[in-house]
């Protein structure tokens, strides 16, 4: 019997070495895992045929001595990530059959080191949403609490990776997809630099935004994939090449960590600030020092995302129009007409988040209203991502809660878009900055449910993240 619950990448490496179990034997035991949770849970829309298969190459790796650390190490991939041969739907209907024609740059990466790739998880339309409730294939639930949300919008990976369905997972983030459900579920979750991680082959949402991001259960399984991921694409214009990566010959341990309160003064449920305030004790005793910083334009951050991403929203999702791919309403009864097949296609091949966010990005971006909305949040996201770079000047890390209440019962903010938006408010700064961010599970409340912290540090910082982390799971 394979213990699954305390299993690392690292760990699971060493018994494939020592002959304890096989790529083989892992598979099956989290094919067995799923075949018991996933039906409640609906953390997997599609497990893939080849997953034995996969696994038998890997042991191949194995006997022939070409093995790495990820070889054979089962994982869940959010299901806008591309695999080719497999169906990505974004979690939309408008791509219900679309089976990818290439691979991701990631995927490319994983399957190169023999990594098993169990399946594609499910997340809020074309990622729209913090709670997987927006999927047009069912909501996914929390399995901490099955009466709660995993976080979203790639809460369906999450979802399995706290279940006990995949070793490790990827989701992407916009704006805290990846965080917030970590923080959720009780995992590790990263949103990496922007340009650190290929973006070719992923569905897009918000192209100046979106990044491939990977959970673990711990730091360590977390760091591991992002090393592995975190190459550059010349296929990928936002890809940064390695020698401008500004991480070379720099040692310096993070110390001083900064505390922006007034971010978070008001409207942070009371257990989060409590914990919060306990987990900056504790870096504080094991010799942190904390201090306050003002980041007076990152308080404007929520506000400029929810304009420059339905703004990129809109001009990616109008090549869905039912003639091209997807969906399409030509042939039927209800289309007489070009523009019948465009209504009808669109209309029932997009949910109503996916609505309301391609209408108000196409009213931003619209004659009259660009200059007044658009314009306005691209300088604004300007200040945002100036003044947190000055701020790295004086500190190494910022730290915030993840985000400003614990996984929230089903159903109920899904009549109050605005209150759903306002779980990413801690999200947006790291996005709109470009700078990395991990969230890190620091505790959990009365009712058990999973809290959490987060720390940013600057651009291609990563390696700060990974040392306050590992740090972090000592101390608390």
């Amino acid at each position: 019997m394979i213990d699954l619950k305390s299993l690392t990448i690292e760990k699971a490496h060493q018994n494939f070495k020592d002959g304890v179990f096989t790529c083989r034997e892992l598979a099956e035991a989290y094919l067995n895992v799923i075949k018991e949770k996933n039906g409640e849970l609906n953390a997997y829309l599609e497990i893939y045929g080849d997953v034995l298969a996969q696994a038998d190459t890997a042991q191949k790796k194995f006997s022939d001595g070409s093995a790495t650390l990820m070889t054979g190490i089962p994982l869940a991939i959010k299901d806008n990530i591309l695999f080719a041969g497999h169906k990505a739907s974004a979690g939309s209907k408008i791509l219900e059959n679309y089976t990818a024609s290439y691979d991701a740059f990631v995927i490319k990466r994983l399957k190169e080191e023999g990594v098993v790739l169990i399946g594609r998880t499910n997340m809020d339309e074309f990622a729209m949403g913090s709670s997987t409730q927006t999927s047009a294939y069912g909501v996914t639930k929390n399995p901490i609490d099955t009466s709660r949300v995993p976080g979203g919008s790639s809460g369906g990976s999450a979802a399995a990776l706290a279940a006990g369905m995949a070793l490790v997972a990827l989701g992407t983030e916009t704006c805290g997809s990846v965080r917030e459900p970590a923080a959720f579920c009780g995992l590790v979750g990263l949103k990496p630099t922007y340009g650190a991680v290929s973006r070719n082959g992923i569905i897009a949402m918000g192209n100046s935004l979106d990044q491939v991001s990977p959970f673990g259960k711990n730091v360590r399984d977390t760091e591991i994939i992002f090393n592995l991921l975190s190459k550059y694409d010349p296929e990928d214009s936002t890809s940064v090449p390695d020698d401008l990566r500004n991480t070379k010959n720099v040692t310096t341990v993070p110390k001083k960590i900064g505390v922006p309160w007034h971010l978070f003064s008001t409207g942070v449920d009371a257990e989060v600030m409590d914990n919060f305030k306990q987990s900056m004790e504790k870096f504080k005793n094991s010799g942190y020092e904390i201090v306050d910083i003002e980041l007076p334009f990152s308080k404007y951050s929520l506000e400029a995302y929810y304009i420059i991403m339905p703004a990129e929203v809109s001009t990616n999702l109008a090549r869905f129009d039912g003639i091209r791919y997807g969906l399409s309403k030509q042939g039927s009864d209800e289309a007489h007409n070009l523009r019948d097949v465009y209504v009808k296609s669109r209309r029932e091949g997009f949910g109503k988040e996916a609505r309301r966010r391609i209408l108000l990005g196409t009213y931003v971006l619209s004659h009259g209203y660009y200059d007044a909305y658009y314009n306005k949040a691209i300088k604004v996201r300007e200040k945002i991502k100036a003044e947190i770079v000055k701020a790295f000047e004086a500190v190494d890390l910022i730290v915030t809660p993840t985000a400003p209440m614990p996984a929230f019962k089903l159903g109920e903010k899904m009549d109050d878009p605005v209150a759903m938006y306002l779980c990413d408010i801690f999200s947006a700064p790291a996005n709109l900055s470009g700078v990395p961010s991990i969230a890190l599970p620091s505790g959990t409340t009365k009712g058990g449910l999973p809290l959490s912290i987060q720390f940013m540090a600057p651009h291609f910082r990563e390696d700060s993240l990974f040392t306050i982390g590992k740090k972090f799971e000592e101390i608390k």
